[in-house]
């Protein structure tokens, strides 16, 4: 599952005969702009399946590969269906084969949306084939293709991973609650390279990756924004908002993956995604704030180097490294100015006022089923707060308790329902804990 330098993706069925993974060789930067002639050195697109496209990372990804059709071809689309609309016009859009929609109760409206948009399509249009239900997205991730990209929020994405993995697709992944969530599951049924990271931290912990050997490596270096209560105290976070959570300084974000930035839960979950896709010990991977967003994480070597991966906080770059990886996707996104003056600043992380980081490295330590029931509690925890029965600092602190009363610390995942069950059982103790009074 590591990601080192040489690397090239695993194998896998594809619809066009090829194999999955990216030939060699680098890409030069341009401006943003249509690459419409534009293709792999090996002569043929890549074909794509995006998983939560019609959120924000699927949505970024559409506008990478609307500007590359001669790189990549769009072969499904899949959302949870909220806005069937948009699923409807993607589909259209991309001539897709297949479209899924994970609620049932969508489905026969997104049949007449397909029908609708099909039919002002100039020329008119073959509406795909139709998946709907809770198994569908997952369906679609073991669809012929070259690259999966799940996009999907939450702990709902552990399935479309696993079955993209076993599918033998290259999984580009930015749902990193699949990977917390199954840890050694997943991993024991990834081959190397296979999976390739979408998020910014470890998309860039990949690209200095490349810049020296395994044995070289002295750390990593994961850079948080802080979120909008860096310097606060814990006492200034008790009358904390729902409203000021969502108001992150730098990035642009879903409700859910907001309030992990503002507890800083989300870097405590990509150092264990960190640990897992690299293959580094939990005791050397560092979280560092660097408030501008610019610098998206580092690794320093043995000789006392540091190679750091900078650009503008725009998640363009990593979704279209992730598709085309190991091969950059030029004008992917606008680089650095570097004709204007800046500063960037790196400060230590406050972890008695941001506990979250110390939480998921103690989980990710003990192993087993732990960083499942780290995930599944936050998740019910960031939902209490934002419906307003639970204080900014009862999110970490009700985390906290479920974990200390989890008992499949240490022991080995074996089956998915092993991971399920500790999903589950996390989900109701936080319910519990944070349904009644509400002032966790």
């Amino acid at each position: 599952m590591n990601l080192r330098t040489g690397d090239r993706p695993h194998s896998g069925t594809t619809t066009s005969g090829g194999r999955c993974g990216g030939p060699g060789g680098g890409l030069a930067a341009v401006p943003v702009g249509d690459n419409a002639d534009m293709e792999f050195t090996d002569g043929r697109r890549r074909d794509i399946v995006v998983l939560g496209s019609t959120g924000s990372i699927g949505t970024q990804a559409a506008d990478i590969i609307r500007r590359n059709p001669g790189r990549f071809r769009v072969a499904g689309l899949a959302a949870g269906g909220g806005n069937v609309a948009l699923l409807a016009r993607q589909a259209v859009e991309f001539g897709t084969e297949v479209v899924a929609v994970a609620s049932e109760a969508r489905a026969g409206e997104l049949r007449r949306a397909l029908l609708a948009e099909a039919a002002r399509a100039e020329p008119a249009a073959q509406p795909p084939k139709i998946l709907a239900g809770p198994d569908a997205i997952a369906e679609v991730a073991a669809w012929p293709c070259d690259v999966v990209l799940n996009g999907v929020t939450g702990a709902v994405g552990l399935a479309a991973t696993l079955a993209a993995i076993d599918a033998g697709r290259v999984l580009a992944l930015a749902n990193k609650e699949s990977l917390i969530m199954g840890g050694p599951l997943v991993a024991g049924r990834a081959a190397p390279g296979q999976i390739v990271p979408v998020d910014s931290e470890h998309s860039a912990l990949a690209q200095c990756l490349r810049g020296g050997r395994a044995e070289e490596v002295r750390r990593l270096v994961v850079t948080a924004s802080g979120g909008p209560f860096l310097h606060r105290s814990r006492a200034d976070l008790e009358d904390v908002t729902p409203e000021q959570a969502l108001a992150h300084p730098t990035w642009n974000m879903g409700p859910v993956i907001t309030v992990n930035s503002a507890t800083l839960v989300n870097k405590g979950l990509e150092l264990i995604e960190a640990h897992l896709l690299f293959g580094i010990g939990f005791d050397a991977i560092e979280v560092v704030v660097h408030r501008q967003s610019v610098v998206h994480s580092m690794v320093e070597f043995a000789d006392g180097s540091t190679i750091a991966q900078a650009s503008p906080p725009d998640m363009r770059i990593p979704i279209a490294l992730a598709l085309a990886w190991p091969d950059r996707v030029p004008g992917a996104a606008s680089p650095v100015d570097w004709s204007t003056a800046q500063t960037w600043t790196f400060e230590p992380l406050d972890e008695s006022a941001f506990p979250a980081v110390t939480l998921a490295r103690e989980a990710g330590v003990s192993g087993g089923t732990a960083p499942a029931v780290f995930n599944a509690a936050n998740e019910v925890c960031v939902d209490a707060f934002l419906a307003g029965r639970l204080r900014f600092p009862g999110i970490t602190d009700t985390v906290a308790r479920v974990i200390s009363e989890h008992d499949g610390a240490g022991q080995a995942v074996v089956t998915l329902e092993d991971v399920l069950a500790a999903d589950g059982w996390a989900r109701r103790r936080a319910r519990e804990l944070t349904g009644a009074d509400g002032r966790g």
